[in-house]
């Protein structure tokens, strides 16, 4: 169906038109020499510490299979911009550099690229926008997702957020970007299979709604499904737990748990856990959602609410809280030479870069240093080649893998950046000597 989704065959022009029209200018100007682009982001969002760096493996791989084909070639041509030489190189593109990037679940920092692509300047110039939009997203989604997470602490945390995200594509890349950060499993069915993370769901208040007598829908939808996590909310919560004891004890149906989707979450888990465990059922368990975020899971949990799960949907889904970030992709380096920026908040740092971790004697994050690609330290360098004259270097990320090294990652930030709030402090990041040497040797050229 023509615009559900873009047909791989489209991606090239899904970007910017002056992505183009700058690549037939750099073409028409002669301008061919490599360009270093540096993909970062400049502040931190919300609440956040950190971010959690999530797409970007996955971009440089689809960007050495970027094509123009002749059709989509045809369809430029309608807007008369661009002359028959430089469509005929865009049917011939076929992407020649080289990108480094920083593993799959990195927490990173502003000012820390997390990709830095390095090619003939009119093919880096034409990966921006596509570059951009795939890092922001899935990056935005794990950063927030992660933060479900770490409230929740041992316990499970659900996507239920598909409906009320902004687009389909979203909601499926969504899912991959969740299984990165350690939810435990989505509603959305087409995202569970696609991306291995588990299915999960309940019923709808609808289901009770449809039936005349709530028992008689409880009862029913128990048997076709045991082991079901059963909705008590729709009428009376309490009287609805009752019934959902009843039918397990007395009538032997299986029921794995309830779900509480309203009202005082604390005050109802403690009773409907109160009344489920005199009826001889704690196996039961009871998992909580209905608007959550993860300040409402954090006070949960300091409660001590007998909250066994959370279903997280519109808060997750849609970042409410901070649903932009402030990335940007800039020219570095041209022709061998560093290139600047120093507007007034939009200073950036010339040349290829590095990002070098430090760790204290136990393997705990005690700052991080910003410095130009070539110069040695000792920490552990987070930037790696993934992509080398045009072609894959590394196989794609496994989610397992990628899901432990982030469990791995945060253990290994100094606690206070696990905090749902903004730290007083944040963690430390600093250029080079040699780096602001180059930056002020530059300025003074221009």
């Amino acid at each position: 169906m023509m615009g559900l989704w873009p047909e791989p065959a489209e991606l090239g022009l899904l970007t910017d038109l002056y992505e183009l029209t700058m690549a037939r200018a750099y073409r028409a100007e002669g301008m061919n020499e490599q360009a270093v682009f540096s993909l970062f982001f400049r502040e931190l969002p919300g609440e956040r510490n950190f971010m959690l760096a999530c797409g970007q493996e996955q971009a440089a791989e689809l960007a050495t299979a970027l094509r123009f084909p002749r059709a989509q070639v045809q369809r430029l041509r309608e807007l008369a911009l661009f002359d028959d030489d430089f469509l005929r190189w865009l049917e011939d593109f076929r992407f020649s550099g080289e990108i480094h990037a920083m593993p799959e679940g990195t927490p990173v920092f502003p000012g820390e690229p997390l990709l830095e692509v390095r090619a003939p300047i009119a093919e880096a110039q034409l990966l921006e926008t596509f570059l951009m939009n795939f890092i922001h997203l899935e990056t935005q989604l794990a950063s927030k997702a992660v933060r479900m997470v770490l409230a929740a602490g041992e316990r499970p945390v659900v996507d239920f957020g598909m409906r009320r995200m902004h687009g389909m594509e979203t909601a499926l890349r969504a899912v991959r970007a969740y299984r990165v950060a350690g939810i435990a499993g989505t509603s959305n069915v087409l995202g569970s299979l696609i991306h291995g993370l588990p299915a999960r769901g309940t019923l709808a208040h609808s289901y009770i709604q449809a039936h005349g007598d709530e028992l008689e829908a409880l009862r029913s939808y128990a048997r076709l499904y045991p082991g079901t996590t059963l909705l008590v909310d729709t009428y009376d919560t309490l009287a609805a737990v009752d019934k959902v004891i009843g039918l397990v004890r007395d009538e032997g149906l299986d029921v794995g748990g309830i779900r509480l989707d309203s009202g005082d979450l604390a005050t109802l888990s403690r009773e409907a856990r109160k009344r489920l465990d005199e009826a001889g059922l704690d196996q039961v368990k009871i998992l909580a959602s209905g608007g959550l975020d993860e300040w409402k899971i954090r006070d949960l949990v300091a409660a001590g609410a007998p909250v066994d799960g959370f279903g997280v949907g519109t808060e997750m889904g849609a970042v409410t809280d901070a649903p932009a970030l402030d990335i940007a992709y800039k020219l570095t380096e041209y022709g061998g030479e560093g290139r600047l920026k120093n507007a007034p908040g939009k200073a950036i740092h010339p040349g290829r870069k590095q990002v070098w971790r430090y760790t204290d004697g136990t393997g705990r994050c005690i700052q991080d240093e910003i410095t130009l690609r070539d110069e040695g330290r000792n920490g552990v360098p987070l930037l790696r080649p993934v992509v080398s004259e045009g072609s894959p270097v590394l196989p794609a990320p496994e989610p397992e893998g990628t899901r432990a090294r982030v469990r791995e990652n945060l253990a290994s930030l100094p606690p206070a950046l696990l905090s749902m709030d903004r730290v007083a402090e944040p963690y430390s990041v600093s250029f080079s000597p040699e780096l602001e040497r180059l930056r002020e040797e530059i300025l003074k050229r221009y």
